[in-house]
């Protein structure tokens, strides 16, 4: 069995204060990270003053599936690649003192992402580095083969219906009067 290609990367989720009198504070993705060894393998903060904290949450591995291809170039041959997030909130606090975000899953794939966002999940991206690019690019390059385009037959050869999808006719013929006899 062929290894597929994977990375390792790392999520910083962010906290920052916003001016809402309903809720004091709004988290977001801040950015996804290459691992390194330093990361360790639990999430912990890194960052907390009065106006933002940022978390680290390594762990993460972003494998490509050649029946992932498309998705793939998709992303890849846009003017901005990015990574895909899927976070949910913790429902009770586990490690801080209140519930934090909790990334679920990463990946640089549009169809990962459109499945996650038809599923009603908390979806968010951030733009991948070049490198990352490159080699989604080379995957996408290497695995992906569009499918041949069908050939459509021309609107003018369709059948005309009305609007409950009974045929329907055209006449050419000029009315005379307004129907009154």
């Amino acid at each position: 069995m062929t290894e597929r290609p994977s990375i390792e990367v790392a999520v910083v989720m962010r906290r920052e204060r916003i001016d809402n009198r309903w809720q004091p504070w709004r988290w977001e993705l801040a950015e996804v990270l290459l691992h390194e060894p330093g990361f360790g393998t639990e999430p912990r903060l890194l960052l907390d003053t009065p106006d933002e904290q940022r978390w680290l949450h390594p762990g993460f591995t972003v494998e490509l599936f050649r029946d992932d291809a498309e998705g793939y170039y998709l992303n890849a041959t846009t003017p901005a690649p990015c990574w895909f997030v899927l976070w949910r909130m913790e429902e009770e606090a586990t490690i801080a003192p209140e519930p934090i975000p909790r990334p679920v899953a990463v990946s640089v794939s549009y169809h990962d992402a459109g499945r996650w966002l038809d599923a009603q999940e908390t979806v968010e991206q951030v733009p991948a580095p070049p490198e990352v690019a490159a080699w989604m690019r080379a995957f996408a390059d290497e695995h992906y083969v569009p499918e041949p385009r069908k050939r459509r037959r021309p609107e003018s050869f369709r059948p005309l219906q009305d609007r409950f999808g009974n045929p329907a006719s055209v006449s050419t013929e000029k009315k005379q009067g307004g129907g009154h006899e």
